[in-house]
């Protein structure tokens, strides 16, 4: 009976842990499957660069999106790479020439010291590319 309980807590535990490494943040799917309406994007800040952090600071990396076609864009699925960041984005459609944003929240006490390069998926209905890939480096100090 010890096994048994011993062997269900250890599940529970990996299955807490995978769930929590997803920082997924998906929205409706359709506008991406619509080729019809795609449209095109401009990022405005596809690489950013933070500076210099002190260990354990926590900060808000933002990424700037035009609109630049004549269609609706939808940011439809935005992924943090890592575990240390928490991506979060603009969930209505962006009109033509307008702008939304990825923001990427980076937790440096979950990371290391030194030079860190993390990045952000954002997948859009674009015709100049569906997936982007967002970069934001910087130094960690002890």
């Amino acid at each position: 009976m010890k096994r048994i309980l011993t062997g269900m807590l250890f599940c529970a535990t990996v299955a807490a842990f995978l769930s929590a490494c997803n920082n997924t943040v998906k929205v409706n799917q359709q506008p991406a499957a619509d080729t019809a309406h795609y449209t095109t994007v401009q990022w405005l800040d596809s690489v950013v660069n933070f500076g210099s952090i002190k260990m354990g600071e926590q900060i808000d990396i933002r990424f700037r999106v035009r609109n630049s076609g004549h269609q609706p864009l939808y940011l439809t699925d935005v992924k943090a790479v890592c575990g240390c960041t928490v991506a979060d984005y603009t969930k209505q459609a962006i009109a033509p020439g307008d702008t939304g944003i990825v923001v990427g929240s980076f937790d440096s006490k979950k990371a290391h010291v030194g030079t860190v390069r993390k990045s952000i998926l954002a997948t859009t209905n674009s015709r100049n590319g569906y997936n982007h890939d967002l970069i934001f480096t910087g130094d960690i100090q002890e």
